[in-house]
């Protein structure tokens, strides 16, 4: 072989390193090589000089190991992003009376049950029909009486199923709504 004439699929070593590989591109910007390591190395032709094949032991395994590791690490990046077992996150409903009218000082107890019931049912009815599967209706503690009707407006529905939300994170003013398949 020529001194310095490098051709694609050429094993070679590094002069000053004990970096050993194949050459896998040439380019105008340079050799690129393979090392045994599974390693991509941008080299010049002043850097390398030609070995025998049998002098470069390659050991598959390791390359193949360290390469279904590098697999693994990236589907577990991707898994991050959107896990499919994982529900999305729930409409959350804020039914405390301040949150739903700037006029609820005149109003009657009556009239503020009424309005946050029927804000209830609206939003459980456009959840359905747009396939959410999670309502959150946040109803606050209280005395009990808005989270006890609400309790019955749900009973009214069939598709859904409802239970106290996540503790953690509403407290016990909350009711998680899920709907079945529809």
């Amino acid at each position: 072989m020529a001194k310095n004439k490098f051709l694609v699929g050429d094993f070679v070593e590094w002069i000053d390193d004990v970096i050993k590989g194949q050459i896998v591109k040439i380019s105008s910007e340079g050799i690129e090589v393979e090392t045994t390591e599974g390693f991509l190395v941008k080299a010049t032709p002043k850097q390398l000089i030609h070995t025998p094949k049998e002098s470069i032991t390659i050991d598959y395994t390791e390359l193949n190991v360290q390469r279904a590791i590098d697999l693994q690490k990236e589907q577990k990046k991707r898994s991050k992003k959107r896990p499919k077992d994982k529900l999305p996150p729930p409409m959350e409903v804020d039914l405390h009376i301040e949150k739903l009218t700037d006029h609820w000082q005149n109003m009657s107890n009556f009239e503020i049950l009424n309005l946050q019931l029927d804000t209830a049912k609206h939003k459980i009815e456009f959840a359905f029909k747009r396939r959410i599967k999670r309502v959150v209706l946040i109803h606050g503690v209280g005395e009990g009486v808005l989270k006890n009707e609400i309790d019955t407006l749900l009973r009214r529905f069939e598709h859904l199923d409802f239970y106290e939300a996540d503790f953690y994170e509403y407290g016990k003013g909350a009711t998680e709504v899920y709907f079945f398949e529809h």
